[in-house]
């Protein structure tokens, strides 16, 4: 699963980077700050491929998106926020996307990307587990495959500003990624974006089986400072103080785990 994350890119810096329109100043007063400890129902910068006229080319856009997918059908509370009193939609299943009545519908024509520097996950037992982070020895981002919705409480005019919310998309673990969780997300390579994003095709079930950027990702044991939503700062991705070591118990270089 992937239930924490750490994202520093500029949502501005990122649009320029992939050749994107820049739609956060139109959703969001600020763009987010660097955030080393991402927890559900945070702001978080996402990727889409639209239309601004039906009869035009799509075109990505970087927006701003709750992270916790809120389908149509949620009803409002008095205050016109979301009753939402489900499970939180943090992760959905590739194997689930297009069948369950939660995803199915954005899984058709909502499909987004969420660019991360990386994903947390825990291995051990209840009190002692030990948190890892897994993220791409290039340095650059990796962008994860994720749907989208849009929620207006029921009587909101249609010109009124809906609120946007995603979810992250996982899938099996695959190599020593397995070895601390079952699950992990799923990652969309560069030259794959377009076709994971164009909203007048269907899904690609192949990128729904695959896994793009497994060659890119390291693994590095990190502080448990991250197991508290109140801390955030670089000192949550870097490796723990003593020398790292695989998953076996052998030392490892510092550096981490390449796959």
């Amino acid at each position: 699963m992937c239930g924490r994350f750490a994202v520093t890119t500029d949502p501005a810096l990122l649009a320029e980077k992939i050749k994107a329109i820049d739609e956060t100043n139109a959703t969001a007063k600020d763009s987010p700050a660097p955030n080393y400890n991402v927890a559900p129902t945070t702001t978080v910068a996402t990727v889409v491929k639209r239309h601004t006229d039906p009869d035009d080319d799509a075109t990505r856009r970087v927006r701003l998106m709750r992270w916790g997918l809120i389908p149509p059908w949620v009803k409002a509370t008095d205050d016109g926020t979301p009753d939402n009193k489900g499970p939180m939609l943090i992760n959905a299943r590739s194997d689930k996307v297009t069948s369950s009545p939660a995803f199915r519908s954005s899984a058709k024509g909502k499909r987004c990307l969420v660019p991360m520097d990386g994903w947390y996950e825990w291995q051990g037992e209840k009190g002692a587990k030990t948190p890892y982070f897994m993220y791409a020895s290039d340095g650059e981002p990796l962008f994860i495959a994720g749907l989208w919705t849009t929620w207006r409480p029921k009587g909101a005019p249609k010109d009124s500003a809906p609120l946007l919310s995603c979810t992250i998309i996982t899938t099996d673990a695959a190599g020593p990624l397995a070895q601390i969780h079952d699950r992990m997300p799923l990652t969309i390579s560069t030259d794959d974006f377009d076709r994971w994003l164009d909203p007048d095709a269907p899904i690609d079930e192949g990128l729904l089986r695959g896994h793009g950027d497994l060659d890119r990702i390291e693994i590095r044991e990190v502080s448990r400072l991250v197991n508290s939503v109140r801390n955030n700062g670089p000192e949550l991705i870097e490796p723990v103080a003593h020398a790292s070591r695989d998953l076996d118990g052998a030392p490892q270089p510092e550096q981490g785990t390449l796959l």
